[in-house]
Parts: C-alpha cells; structure tokens; sequence
C-alpha cells in the first residue's frame, strides 16, 4: 500500500484528522507532517515538510490542505522534485497524476466538501503516470524549473523572517 505525507495549516486541522483516518482505515500508511492544532501556524511551513517528505522518495504521495488550497500548494511546489497540483473536481486530480505525474494533491478545506475532498483524493491515488516519452519529457522539463536553492530552504527564509518579526495576522 502506498506510503502517503499529509499536511495543513490550523485552519484546517480537523478536515485533514479527518481525511487521514479516513485514509488509515483504507490501509494506506500515512504519516502527519502537522499542523496538529488550530493554534495560528503559517502554511509554507507544512506545504514544504510535505513537500520535502515527497521529493525524498520516502513517501509515494503527498496530500496538503489549507482554506483554499492555494497557499500551502504552491509552497509544497517550491520543493525540487515536489509536483503539486490544486484539485477542486476529481477530472483535475486524475489528469493531475496521469499526463504531469502530479506526487502531490492540494485541496481547500474551506471551499470544498469532505465528500468531494475524499473522492479526488481517491482518484489522485489510484491514478498512475502514462509514462509516455511525450508526458514524461514535460513532467522533467517542469521538474527543471525549480532550481537546488529550493531545497536549501531559501525560498522560505523570507517568509519566516516575516512570521517571527508578526508580520503575518488572521
């Protein structure tokens, strides 16, 4: 059974409990990356410990989640080798994992419903690649465009610099 990373930010803390029992009980090995509360917490953090979790080979597949989805993916997307993808209807999953080879799925726990979640989830992990020579040659050409320094934590140190200084409020 596939080995699954998951994350959100406080928003959200309780869908992504949630999606991650529900994933258990389907015996899908799945480890939480945090946040584990609702205490006021940032998403990039989450987004690119799932991110990092993906890209390191340890886990097949990541799942991130905030209110829209937007923020945490594309932090989770900063991370060489991390393909994450924004799903708000199950045909975007499944192309997602099947032409890109998305290894990430990122959803807004406030914008859509646990049943919609739990049913792109599903079809983003039983989806596999079509390792055609014309989408794996696109999925290396994306996978180029995120340079060594992502992987530093560079793309961050901004942001956590604004976080500790209070920059950021609800």
């Amino acid at each position: 059974m596939k080995r699954i990373a998951i994350g959100c930010d406080h928003i959200v803390t309780d869908i992504k409990n949630s999606i991650r029992e529900w994933l258990m009980e389907k015996g899908y090995d799945v480890v939480d990356f945090g946040t584990y509360d609702k205490t006021r917490t940032h998403f990039p953090i989450y987004g690119k410990r799932v991110g990092e979790a993906v890209a390191s080979g340890k886990f097949d597949l990541g799942i991130v989640m905030c209110g829209t989805g937007v923020g945490i993916t594309n932090s989770a997307s900063k991370v060489k080798g991390a393909r994450c993808v924004l799903a708000r209807d199950v045909e975007t999953a499944k192309v997602a994992r099947e032409k890109f080879d998305a290894n990430i799925i990122g959803v807004g726990g406030r914008i859509t419903g646990i049943g919609l979640i739990e049913n792109i989830i599903e079809e983003f992990l039983n989806t596999k690649f079509d390792d055609s020579k014309e989408n794996v040659e696109v999925r290396d050409y994306i996978d180029g465009l995120i340079s060594e320094k992502a992987n530093k934590g560079e793309y961050f140190e901004e942001e956590r610099k604004k976080w500790n200084e209070g920059y950021y409020h609800d």
